[in-house]
């Protein structure tokens, strides 16, 4: 099945949705599909066609690199004209994503990942007739958690397809005492800067307790204890959450999913976490959870379970049974049963009157 994957977000950048559509394009061929992936960004990548170079907007307190110009629509309807089946990954998004909902001659699979902020939901209750007429593009519409569904509740049918990881890459080792790690981008939304003011208390409590920041470079200032290892390699990502203790997701809004929390299970941590809806979803009773901002509540959940052996096990076993359901192959399946629903709506949709009484039934 020749599948093209279409990413809004310049592929050349670090993203969750980047980061999901190319563990995809891995399965898909691993598992003897042939899958292209189009989105923004320059080089010349096999298996990846760039349709123009993005710019930065701020949206939902992050930053989206996006391709807004108008030659960006002729490209994806070029660069999907030969799928059996197009995958738009946020299909509301300017101007990939809408292209490709616009042009695809394919049946198309819509996926919706993003926890839109109070404002964009107005704006599609606003919209609701323009968001349908998107949506309705698409033979199957899914979403990866409930939130990330909720955002066209009432507008269209969805189900759920989560995010996913390959556990057999991921492995365990053994713990450094005293040991936490953050994983995120540099983005007031992941909540370092909640982290860094909790640090201080958590290494009162605990003073030989280390902390390992994945992902961003700036500290601003020395913080006792801690060292910044910035962008690093995926080995080095698991290396570093496979040896440590506790993993601090104290992200303060905006997350529909949390692969970072998928990941944190496979490699054996326990958890402390944001109570964010996309968060409990996923982690559910293997996290300790703290309301999102709170500096107190998070320096007394990351000390406590450093200094308590026995609910750091009771976390880790639950993580270890949760993170199956995110497994590559059951994320793969899913998303190959949509591919194969979508191509038996659409012969329905293209079948004369008779053939499609036969059809369906």
């Amino acid at each position: 099945m020749r599948v093209a994957l279409v990413c809004p977000y310049d592929l050349g950048r670090f993203g969750g949705v980047q980061d999901q559509v190319g563990k995809l394009a891995g399965w898909l061929r691993d598992d003897g599909h042939q899958p292209v992936v189009v989105g923004p960004g320059v080089g010349n990548d096999p298996g990846v066609r760039l349709v123009g170079r993005s710019r930065v907007v701020p949206v939902n307190r992050s930053a989206a690199p996006v391709a807004l110009a108008p030659r960006v629509w002729r490209m994806v309807a070029e660069a999907i004209a030969d799928a059996d089946v197009v995958h738009v990954h946020e299909p509301l998004v300017p101007a990939v994503s809408l292209a490709a909902m616009a042009t695809a001659s394919a049946p198309v699979v819509a996926t919706l990942h993003a926890d839109a902020s109070t404002l964009m939901r107005r704006s599609i209750r606003v919209g609701r007739p323009a968001v349908r007429r998107v949506l309705s593009r698409a033979a199957v519409v899914t979403a990866v958690s409930p939130v990330a569904a909720s955002v066209v509740s009432g507008i269209t049918e969805v189900r759920l397809v989560p995010n996913g990881i390959d556990l057999a890459i991921w492995g365990k080792r053994p713990k450094r005492p005293g040991s936490v790690v953050f994983v995120g981008r540099d983005d007031a939304r992941k909540g370092l800067d909640v982290l860094l003011g909790a640090w201080p208390a958590v290494r009162r409590r605990v003073p030989r307790a280390s902390l390992d920041i994945v992902g961003v470079e700036r500290l601003g200032v020395a913080v006792p204890g801690a060292r910044s290892h910035g962008r690093v390699d995926d080995d080095t990502k698991r290396r570093l959450l496979a040896s440590s203790e506790v993993m601090v997701a104290p992200n303060t809004v905006g997350e529909s999913f949390g692969v970072i929390l998928v990941e944190g299970m496979a490699a054996g941590c326990a958890l402390v976490a944001s109570a964010l809806p996309g968060f409990v979803h996923v982690a559910g009773s293997a996290a300790r959870w703290v309301a999102p901002g709170d500096v107190d509540a998070l320096g007394w959940a990351v000390a406590g379970l450093l200094d308590d052996h026995a609910a750091r096990r009771v976390l880790v076993a639950a993580g270890t049974e949760r993170v199956a359901r995110f497994d590559r192959a059951p994320v793969l399946a899913g998303y190959l049963a949509a591919y194969h629903d979508a191509l038996g709506v659409n012969a329905v949709r293209r079948a004369p009157t008779a053939r499609r009484r036969r059809l369906t039934g």
